[in-house]
Parts: C-alpha cells; sequence; structure tokens
C-alpha cells in the first residue's frame, strides 16, 4: 500500500480498470478469480495505484446493495483458505498445522463485516470442532461446505 493509492478518486480508478477488464462490477471480476488473495486482485487491477483494502471495500459495498453479504464473507474464507493453506485442509491438527489454519481463520475474521462476525466464528468453530475432509480447498463461495455454514440471508 502506498499512499498514492488514495490520491484522487480511487473509486473511480477501480471501477474504471474493472470495467476496461470487460466486468460489469467488482463482484463479477473477483469472482471470476474466486481463489486469488485481495492482494492479487489488487494488483491485476492496478499494477500499483490500487491496494487490497480498496478492492475489499468495493467488494463489501456491492454484497450490501445486492444482499449478498454471506457469499462475500464465504468468497474471502475461500480466498484465505487458498493463501494459508496451499495444501488444503491438513489431515492432522499438529502444533504446525493448526497454526496455519488459525492464521488463515484469524485473516478471514478481520475481513468479517461486523454484522456476519458472529456467525463466521461459529463456522471457524465448527470448521475446527468437525474438520473438513484432508486437503479439502473449496473452489469458491458456492461450495456445499461452506453454504452450510454460512447460508445466504434473506433478501
Amino acid at each position: 500500500m502506498t499512499e498514492g493509492d488514495w490520491q484522487g478518486n480511487w473509486k473511480a480508478r477501480l471501477y474504471e480498470r474493472v470495467r476496461e477488464r470487460g466486468y460489469a462490477s467488482l463482484t463479477a471480476f473477483a469472482e471470476a478469480r474466486p481463489t486469488a488473495s485481495l492482494i492479487a486482485l489488487a494488483e491485476e487491477l492496478s499494477g500499483d495505484d490500487l491496494n487490497a483494502v480498496q478492492v475489499f471495500s468495493g467488494l463489501v459495498a456491492e454484497a450490501e446493495q445486492s444482499h449478498q453479504l454471506s457469499r462475500l464473507v464465504r468468497g474471502q474464507l475461500v480466498r484465505e483458505l487458498w493463501e494459508g493453506l496451499p495444501d488444503g485442509w491438513p489431515a492432522v491438527l499438529d502444533d504446525s498445522n493448526r497454526f496455519k489454519v488459525a492464521k488463515a481463520l484469524g485473516l478471514w475474521s478481520g475481513f468479517t463485516p461486523e454484522t456476519h462476525l458472529d456467525r463466521a466464528r461459529q463456522a471457524g468453530s465448527a470448521l475446527l470442532a468437525t474438520p473438513p475432509p484432508p486437503g479439502w480447498r473449496p473452489l469458491g463461495p458456492d461450495d456445499e461446505l461452506l453454504r452450510t455454514l454460512l447460508p445466504d440471508e434473506e433478501a
């Protein structure tokens, strides 16, 4: 993140870059890359004048407008799991793996909007109490297990 990221109308810059890549929304752009980190999304959109925080801010705004916050929260968990657990869910939660899982879940919580924080904590606890199969890596926000843990909100 640089000071230049915040210069000028960064929101207009963000959406202009999304449209230049043929997408009608930032959400559509991000969902075409469901396992890419927020940093990777920002880098693809800007090179050096947008950042991950700005991308996530735009995604939250769109999710709020479309009543899709649960989907956004699931999608961010996918991104954090791909980043933090590149080999998928560990077969055994030993000390090393427990830290990797806790880090991924903690980073995810940090990006979870306040309205969904309790549900996210419950989902994280459920994953730890009843771990998914070894190697599990959800491919996107519509993963069956994730939809069970964090169902869509009523519109």
